[in-house]
């Protein structure tokens, strides 16, 4: 559960206060808190939100965080999870338990509230692996057996009760609707009568005081006997009630109090047994508020963009024992500085109040040696934004929320937060100003140490400008040696000469355009910011006289430290723009190789289609060709069929006409067999052959390859290189790129040609290598010249020779005899995966 505002909690460490609340005011979180609590379902979750205050145990920071985080996932991948219907029944619970009668609304209220936590329970645990700490907080909704239940049995949803809740109840609204209908019957039939209309001002029935009447004109009063309940505010009309039917009315209002009397018997059934679950009814209503509050988390972080961060200990091995006394104290013994541990690491950190389309974000990021930062600029420059943003930041870190920052943030748990920020800047409150800061900044000190952030703006102002900076520096110093982390913005331009010489302190500045002079609310961490007085004057337009002689009342190294930070800053400025560049250069880059890539997948899916057009044109053409050829087939057995009939009886001429027939369609068949062996073998289209391996290629194999998508035969060969014929292409792929179709992997190759099909030579192939590493050059010159034509009559388009490098003798040879043949097209090195200069790659002439 969240702390109540106020608590103390104990931890390890033993009993530590809550951040101070002051500061959380000055820092703004109950801004925050306000706007975290409109993204609540109901009262509970709201109240929760509003009281909520930033935890100082690591443990239970880090769980809330994941808790948040658990949050913002469920409800991106389940947006229907609600806790719609639930409300704040806790009051009413309580009464009920007190023996107090609750109304059907209330009853109404504690039935969808129950409904709610019995829904989200059983989501949550049904995702408790996903959603752990979500799971462990659903575990505390109960489901109150037999409320929902009763309650819906008594009462509709428009919170009336039912007639079936008694059969007293039921009997009671029979009789009820029965007395209704006769007084009515008895009125309608008085304002009806010819002899009584003259009397009425309008021949209508009304209700006065919960019983029915008739209006009578008062100048015929005494005209209808009655009781007169009401008149008109002009005195003309008077609302009776007929003696003649007092006694119905009196019947109809007997039975009401009677059915008021039994809902209300009713209703104290069910209040008593809520009241009898009170205690769960509670603690269901303080879970769903837990959840509420982590939901409203959740959506809130949504709407801020906002990020996870990384929460660290201080470390504990860094602190360094203090023997500090308050200011107040005549003694001040300090030990040696050293730092305290802590982690600032806040990246393109936004201020949550602030407009989101317009607030600069800054990065703030405290390296191992550094604990305390001087920020200096201009005033209205931001350094009060970005002092409320680093402790606002901090403060909602410690309740769970996550932040306005860019993912990869980093932030320690403080025990102690403190802040004194003043927007006064009037001379005439100087004096009131100044004792005001000091009263916060004595505070501040007597309770600060090392586990503490302490955040100062205007350190020091409000009084004689060198007493000021002096206490400034003091106070400062104090700080350090306490080890708390700390952050000041100054005007004073000693405290930049003082965070520049003192270890653990570092300046940083708020930017200013002297172009438009105004601000650009970036900070930067390293720099101390520059004066710019003269620069402003000067854009303003004062003479440039005053300006020059303002200048020689300024001391020398004052001077030259401005040239030099003028310099570091433009240098800077230099170094950024161009890293702006860089990245535009980069992005740029990256959208081309995008736009390329995009380019290259549009044209292999244009030729993956045209292939598969073409291979579907094949398809169509062989199925044509092999209908016609199972025709002609039919024809020749029915013609060889018939000759043997005519030869059986011995009609020559019929059995001349017939042989001379199947002599037409033997040459068909055989035309049409010519023209089905010259189609290419259409390859599958969609999907690799279910029966294929990559296991065992061999020379005459069947292979699919997956690039291309079609069979082929494989008529060359080497240890990790194929030659596959598909259709009229031959082709050179990997080993690897092969599979083996088991249906013909025991087929071996036999070449065959027809006059439609490019010649495939009957001439064994030697194979696409050939080693003649430790051969003289005599045995060499033949060995290669007989291999040579072997691999030209096996029509193997390039072959492989391997010669070593050695002394280079044998690799010139190789290459002599290769320039020399008729057979070799060109001859080139081996690359850097087949050998390089101790191979030589060899492209032979197609043969005739």
């Amino acid at each position: 559960m969240h702390p109540k505002p106020g608590a103390t909690i104990l931890f390890p460490r033993g009993i530590i206060r809550l951040v101070d609340p002051k500061s959380l005011a000055t820092l703004e979180l109950p801004k925050v808190l306000d706007r975290l609590a409109k993204f609540t379902a109901f009262s509970g979750g709201a109240a929760l939100a509003r009281a909520l205050t930033p935890t100082t145990d690591l443990a239970e920071a880090q769980r809330w965080q994941s808790e948040t985080s658990e949050a913002r996932k469920l409800l991106a991948v389940k947006t229907d999870v609600t806790l719609g219907g639930a409300r704040d029944v806790r009051p009413v619970a309580v009464s009920a338990a007190r023996g107090a009668v609750l109304l059907a609304p209330e009853l109404m209220d504690v039935k969808g509230t129950i409904i709610a936590a019995r829904n989200l329970r059983r989501i949550l645990v049904k995702l408790s692996d996903q959603f752990p700490r979500l799971a462990f907080i659903a575990g505390g909704l109960d489901e109150c057996p037999g409320i929902v239940e009763a309650i819906s049995r008594t009462i509709d949803e428009r919170g009336e009760v039912l007639d079936s809740a008694s059969e007293t109840l039921a009997s009671i609204r029979r009789d009820l609707r029965v007395a209704h209908d006769r007084l009515l019957t008895k009125l309608q039939a008085l304002i009806s009568s010819s002899k009584y209309q003259t009397y009425l001002q309008e021949p209508i029935i009304t209700q006065r005081e919960g019983r029915y009447v008739i209006p009578l004109k008062a100048d015929f009063k005494g005209k209808i006997r009655g009781i007169v309940h009401d008149q008109s505010a002009s005195g003309a009309t008077l609302f009776i009630e007929p003696l003649a039917a007092h006694d119905l009315n009196n019947g109809w209002r007997e039975l009401q109090l009677k059915e008021q009397e039994e809902i209300r018997r009713i209703l104290a059934e069910l209040s008593a047994q809520i009241g009898a679950q009170a205690e769960a009814i509670t603690n269901t209503v303080d879970a769903l508020a837990e959840l509420d509050l982590a939901f409203a988390k959740a959506k809130y972080a949504e709407a801020l963009k906002a990020s996870g961060l990384l929460l660290v200990e201080i470390s504990n091995s860094k602190l360094q024992t203090s023997n500090a006394q308050p200011p107040n104290q005549a003694t001040t013994q300090l030990t040696t500085r050293s730092h305290p541990g802590c982690v600032v690491k806040l990246l393109a950190a936004r201020h949550p109040l602030l407009d989101p389309a317009t607030v600069v974000p800054i990065d703030v990021r405290l390296d191992e040696q550094t604990y305390a930062v001087v920020i200096t600029g201009p005033n209205t420059g931001g350094k009060t934004v970005g002092l409320k943003t680093v402790g606002l930041l901090a403060l909602m870190a410690q309740c769970g929320l996550h932040i306005p920052a860019q993912s990869g943030s980093e932030l320690s748990v403080f025990e102690k937060i403190f802040a004194d920020i003043g927007d006064e800047q009037s001379i005439e409150q100087s004096l009131s100003t100044f004792s005001a800061h000091i009263t916060n900044i004595i505070g501040i000190l007597t309770q600060a140490d090392a586990r503490s952030l302490v955040i100062l703006d205007e350190l020091g102002a409000g009084t004689d400008p060198g007493e000021g900076s002096a206490l400034a520096r003091a106070i400062l110093s104090y700080l350090l040696d306490m080890g708390a982390t700390t952050f000041v913005a100054t005007h004073y331009p000693e405290l930049k000469v003082f965070a520049h010489n003192t270890p653990g302190v570092t300046n940083a500045s708020v930017e200013f355009d002297l172009e438009t002079l105004a601000p650009t609310y970036h900070l930067t961490v390293g720099l101390p910011g520059r004066s710019n007085a003269f620069a402003i004057a000067a854009r303003l337009g004062l003479d440039a006289t005053i300006i020059d002689d303002a200048r020689t009342m300024v001391t020398t190294t004052d001077l030259e430290a401005e040239k030099l930070l003028d310099e570091i800053h433009r240098q800077r400025d230099l170094a950024r723009a161009e890293r702006a560049e860089a990245e535009a250069i980069r992005a740029d880059a990256a959208e081309l190789e995008r736009r390329l890539a995009a380019r290259l997948d549009a044209i292999d899916a244009e030729r993956r289609a045209l292939l598969d057009a073409a291979r579907d044109e094949a398809q169509a053409e062989l199925e044509q060709v092999r209908a016609e050829l199972d025709e002609v087939r039919r024809r020749v057995q029915r013609a060889k069929a018939a000759t043997a009939v005519i030869a059986s009886v011995g009609a020559q001429s019929w059995r001349a006409n017939a042989l001379s027939t199947l002599k037409e369609a033997e040459a068909a068949l055989e035309e049409i067999e010519d023209e089905q062996s010259a189609l290419p073998i259409p390859a599958p289209v969609a999907r690799h052959p279910s029966h294929a391996t990559r296991q065992g290629v061999r020379l005459g194999d069947m292979v699919y390859l997956a690039a291309l998508r079609a069979e082929g035969q494989v008529v060359a060969l080497t240890s990790t290189e194929a030659e596959v014929q598909v259709g009229r292409l031959r082709v050179r792929a990997k080993i690897g790129e092969l599979a083996v179709s088991r249906q013909t992997s025991d087929v071996r190759y036999q070449p065959s040609v027809t006059r439609h099909q490019s010649p495939i030579t009957s001439h064994e192939s030697p194979g696409m290598e050939l080693d003649l590493r430790g051969q003289t050059v005599e045995e060499a010159q033949p060995e290669l010249e007989r291999y040579l034509d072997a691999a030209y009559l096996a029509g193997l388009p390039w072959v492989r020779i391997i010669h070593g490098k050695g002394t280079g003798k044998l690799r010139q040879i190789v290459r002599d005899e290769l320039r020399r043949s008729p057979l070799v097209k060109s001859h080139e090195s081996g690359g850097d995966g087949e050998g390089g200069e101790g191979v030589t790659v060899a492209k032979l002439a197609v043969a005739d």
